[in-house]
C-alpha cells in the first residue's frame, strides 16, 4: 500500500486574499472552492505538475486528535523547479516578494546558484507562511 502526501492545510486569515496569492501570483489551479457548510469554506489548489495540493479553510473545526496552526506559522514548504532563476523571475513579475537565488555555502548561506540540488529561493505568503523553492536537475517524473 502506498501513502502518498496529497494535500497540505495552510493557516490563513483571509481565504480570498490568500487564494488569489497563491492562484494569481503562485500559478496554482484552483481545484476547489467550496462552502462545505454555512460559514465553512474550504479553497484547494495545486502547483503546476505537484501531485500534492494545498488548502485553505475557513470555519472547518480541526480533525479530532489534531489541532489548528496558527496562520502564518508553517513554515519550510517546499517546491522543486527545474530552472531556479526563471521561478525566480516569474514570482518577481507576478509580485511576490522573493529572495535572491541563494546555496549552502562553507559559511553558511550565500548568494548565487550552488551545485546541483544546492540552489534555493524562498517568499512568504501575505500571512507569512514561509515556503522555500530548490532547484531540483530533472522534473520529478524523470528522476
Amino acid at each position: 500500500m502506498n501513502w502518498t502526501l496529497e494535500v497540505v492545510p495552510v493557516p490563513v486569515t483571509d481565504v480570498d486574499r490568500a487564494k488569489e496569492f497563491y492562484a494569481d501570483r503562485l500559478g496554482f489551479a484552483v481545484d476547489l472552492d467550496a462552502e462545505v457548510t454555512p460559514g465553512a469554506r474550504i479553497v484547494q489548489l495545486t502547483p503546476p505538475g505537484s501531485r500534492c495540493s494545498v488548502v485553505l479553510e475557513q470555519g472547518i473545526p480541526p480533525a479530532p486528535g489534531t489541532r489548528t496552526m496558527a496562520p502564518g506559522t508553517l513554515h519550510g514548504l517546499q517546491l522543486c523547479v527545474t530552472d531556479i532563476e526563471a521561478a525566480r523571475e516569474r514570482l518577481a513579475a507576478r509580485g511576490v516578494d522573493v529572495s535572491p537565488v541563494r546555496h549552502v555555502g562553507a559559511d553558511g548561506w550565500a548568494d548565487g546558484k550552488g551545485e546541483t540540488w544546492n540552489s534555493f529561493l524562498t517568499f512568504a505568503d501575505p500571512d507569512g507562511n514561509g515556503w522555500i523553492v530548490q532547484e531540483a536537475p530533472s522534473e520529478l517524473s524523470e528522476r
